[in-house]
């Protein structure tokens, strides 16, 4: 999901009391108003020439290259632009005569990171999260505690399913996702993993210079809790949604990193190709709502399609920091998704909701030692995040549209209210665990 809070995370500058300002590109991302019909925008006249329309590329799928050589990127399914623009040119743009369709906002592009919470032999690491890290080696090392008789029920990985797949009863319930598209934008996938073979995959690249394949593990282990295998040849059950229909989008690249630009070309992507579900574990440390994330969650909402994201990692309980949800999770048109340990604990980097609109944590999901598929050899990996605990959820999602036909704002209802609620406040854990139809 998104970078660390600690100091030295490349891209990020701690920025006072209300949290770092994010790495920027120096292009501006334009969200245009609903007009009730596709009124076109004039870009010529605000002297924009070179405009590449997501309409114009098949099932709206912008190649990054043409993003990269395009003034001005469109997005029609999420009513979003992406330019490069002088002020003046911006001035004009927001001048509604000037471009014919009015222009709610203009925000610079942000950069967004990948949770930090992969292994150490993948690499990618950031200097400000190496002590989580370590303390995850140590307790992954260490001998099993003995459970004491009295201690609260406490999940574990068996050879039939991983700990994280009993907690959401999906192992129990008669769903599979079958005819469900479910939209996983993160590093990619590895095409080649054994335990997806015969699989129905749509994988597209939305980072320049890279094709889709994995080259980071982050993607292929978030697919694998989504829409991993029922029985894989070897280990046990690792997947939610194990017959639903995948498409991966790689919206960041194998360093781990990606734009608005390339993120919103994924959303884009799967709303046209008519995803119900969207699962983006990434983003960037900032505090404030990002206003294209929540145009672009409103407007996939409309057309059937819920935005999940990870909450962030941003807090450190064990030191009374309970951190903040980040961007684009604080949107309120975004379901935002914190994570639970064995116990049904959160996990101590697990962000709090904050107290402003659109910030706070919907629902809670296994995030904490999470065993998935990793691009080979490796095959399978074991890490922890909000990062985890999104795919778990998107996994339900794709369980619940299937079991009841909803999409949108419906579907989102559904996977709260029918949510287990747990001891944790609601300020961390939202309405509880996210739980399968059974």
């Amino acid at each position: 999901m998104i970078g660390p809070s600690g100091p030295g995370v490349p891209g990020i500058v701690r920025h006072g009391a209300v949290g770092p300002l994010p790495r920027t590109t120096g292009r501006q991302i334009v969200v245009l108003a609903d007009t009730g019909e596709d009124t076109p925008v004039d870009w010529a006249r605000v002297g924009l020439h070179s405009v590449a329309d997501s309409r114009d590329f098949a099932d709206g799928d912008v190649p990054p290259e043409a993003m990269q050589d395009a003034e001005a990127t469109v997005f029609s399914a999420l009513g979003i632009a992406v330019v490069t623009a002088e002020p003046g040119q911006l001035g004009l743009l927001q001048t509604a005569e000037a471009a014919g369709r009015p222009v709610l906002s203009v925000s610079p592009e942000l950069v967004h990171h990948v949770l930090p919470g992969a292994p150490p032999e993948a690499g990618g690491y950031t200097a400000g999260y190496r002590d989580g890290v370590a303390d995850l080696a140590a307790r992954l090392l260490a001998p099993p505690a003995p459970r004491a008789p009295a201690a609260a029920a406490r999940f574990e990985d068996t050879a039939q399913a991983t700990w994280g797949v009993q907690a959401v009863r999906a192992d129990a319930s008669a769903r599979t996702g079958r005819g469900i598209r479910v939209a996983v934008l993160d590093t990619g996938f590895d095409a080649a993993h054994p335990d997806f073979a015969g699989r129905t995959i749509a994988a597209r690249s939305f980072v320049a210079g890279e094709d889709a394949q994995d080259g980071h593990g982050h993607g292929t282990h978030c697919i694998g809790t989504a829409c991993g295998p029922r029985t894989p040849s070897t280990g046990p059950r690792y997947g939610v949604a194990h017959e639903a229909e995948i498409y991966a989008g790689k919206v960041l690249g194998t360093d781990g990193s990606g734009t608005d630009a390339g993120i919103l070309a994924g959303i884009n992507w799967a709303v046209t190709s008519r995803c119900p579900v969207i699962s983006m574990s990434l983003g960037a440390d900032v505090a404030q709502a990002h206003p294209p994330y929540s145009a672009a969650g409103r407007r996939a909402l409309q057309q059937g399609s819920l935005i999940i994201a990870a909450a962030g990692n941003n807090a450190d309980r064990r030191s009374g920091n309970p951190g903040f949800v980040g961007a684009p999770a604080n949107s309120v048109e975004i379901m935002a998704v914190g994570a639970l340990d064995q116990a049904l604990e959160m996990a101590y980097f697990s962000a709090r909701s904050l107290p402003a609109r659109g910030g706070q944590v919907d629902v809670a999901a296994p995030g904490w030692e999470v065993y998935s598929a990793w691009p080979m050899p490796t095959r399978y990996n074991t890490i922890s995040g909000t990062s985890m605990a999104t795919p778990h959820v998107a996994g339900l999602a794709a369980l619940w549209a299937e079991a009841t036909g909803r999409r949108g704002l419906e579907l989102w209802a559904t996977l709260l209210q029918e949510s287990e609620r747990l001891l944790q406040p609601s300020v961390d854990a939202g309405s509880g665990l996210a739980v399968a139809p059974q």
